[in-house]
């Protein structure tokens, strides 16, 4: 019997594998990287339906160096055939969630947080830029199949407590380096009360305990979602297998907290550090800048108006489009909340919302280490829920004390 990792790689923890990859992705940042690389190995790319280039890391440019590299990438991608996302596309994990990704499959990215899109059943990790133009030229790539920990969830999510919470949770447990080059496999029967952008979340802050790959078995909440995007698949049943590590989470135990900085394992209950005066509430990132996360925002403050600036990044064009369709946007904007285009926004420290010296700024990103936003800034990470509270109190607060 196998992990789920085991499965797809065809082969037992600690072994060394070849394996054609099915989908290939850089952004904007890694893609110039990939293609100087690229340059020096090969004159042609192998599989262009399957590669992927997507601008979203600092995107629109933010000077004319960027704009120069991101033009000469745009072209090359282009000439070559490459499934190409533009400025105001989205964030390529979010773009990849959107129906492209399927269970069974071998993905790679030339980012960290590729781990995301593990949660349909995929094999899913980042790749240095080197190791991309690799995979450009010959289509394959070596992995050492992971060990695997599984976070067994058992129960429920009590209100109001969300996935990024019980993300956070986790990640403090394990710790920065807990999981080094393991997969986690989120299993239990607890799961089946997540939706896929709960499910997107936890695997998300995987790369966050140093693991490889964040993994969900495909259900039937991961057909219904694919069906949504016009795909059909296969469920994913679990079997008896060995893990290296079982931790036991009940569900009903989770509650609000926040990482404090400089680290994402520093966990709290916001509960120890309400009142915390705040600079600004970013609300975005491959984390939680899907529509459902934007779609919280608004219930909070609608109606309202934040005390501080609030800067809110919606993951791709269509969690815009579903925004303005709904209202949402509206409801944003009125309560005075700064919207940005589509992508990463503020989130690795290069344009639109990077920190001042001494400010202190909220987050539902994934990262809070120093300097990540903004030289000598600081970074608390929260749900969305608990930085719609805290948008309206100017401080960090219970997302309780909603009115």
């Amino acid at each position: 019997m196998s992990t789920l990792s085991e499965r797809i790689l065809q082969a037992p923890a600690g072994e060394f594998v070849d394996k054609a990859v099915d989908r290939a992705y850089v952004h904007d940042g890694t893609g110039v990287l990939t293609l100087e690389a690229w340059r020096q190995i090969a004159d042609r790319v192998v599989s262009p339906p399957r590669l992927y280039v997507m601008f979203d890391h600092i995107a629109p440019a933010n000077n004319s160096v960027t704009a120069v590299l991101q033009h000469e990438l745009r072209i090359f991608a282009r000439k070559h055939g490459f499934c190409f996302s533009d400025v105001g596309g989205g964030i390529s994990h979010q773009l990849m969630a959107e129906g492209e990704v399927l269970p069974g499959e071998i993905v790679v990215g030339a980012d960290s947080h590729t781990c995301t899109v593990g949660a349909f059943g995929a094999f899913a990790t980042g790749v240095g830029a080197t190791d991309m133009a690799a995979i450009w030229a010959s289509g394959c790539t070596w992995f050492r199949v992971p060990e695997t920990i599984a976070l067994s969830l058992e129960g429920r999510l009590p209100e109001p407590a969300s996935a990024k919470d019980l993300a956070l949770t986790y990640v403090g447990k394990l710790g920065m380096d807990g999981a080094s080059y393991r997969a986690l496999e989120f299993v239990g029967d607890g799961i089946s009360s997540l939706d896929m952008d709960d499910r997107l979340t936890l695997c998300n802050l995987a790369v966050e305990t140093g693991a490889k790959a964040g993994m969900c078995y495909a259900d039937h909440t991961t057909r219904r979602y694919l069906a949504a995007q016009g795909k059909e698949i296969t469920i994913q049943a679990a079997e008896d297998c060995t893990y290296e590590r079982e931790i036991g989470i009940d569900l009903s135990d989770v509650v609000p907290v926040v990482a404090c900085p400089p680290r994402v394992d520093t966990v709290k209950p916001v509960t120890e550090v309400e009142g915390i005066a705040l600079d600004q509430v970013f609300v975005g990132t491959c984390t939680n800048g899907r529509y459902s996360d934007l779609a919280v925002l608004a219930a909070g403050v609608r109606g309202k108006k934040v005390a501080v600036r609030t800067i809110v990044a919606p993951a791709s064009h269509a969690v815009l489009e579903e925004a303005v369709r709904t209202g949402v946007l509206n409801d944003l904007v009125q309560a005075g909340c700064t919207i940005l285009p589509p992508g990463c926004g503020p989130c690795l420290g290069a344009h639109m919302g990077v920190l001042g010296e001494g400010e202190v700024c909220l987050s539902t990103a994934n990262r809070n280490f120093k300097n990540r936003m903004g030289v000598g800034g600081e970074i608390y990470l929260s749900s969305v829920a608990t930085a719609a509270a805290s948008a309206l109190k100017g401080a960090i607060s219970e997302p309780e004390e909603f009115p």
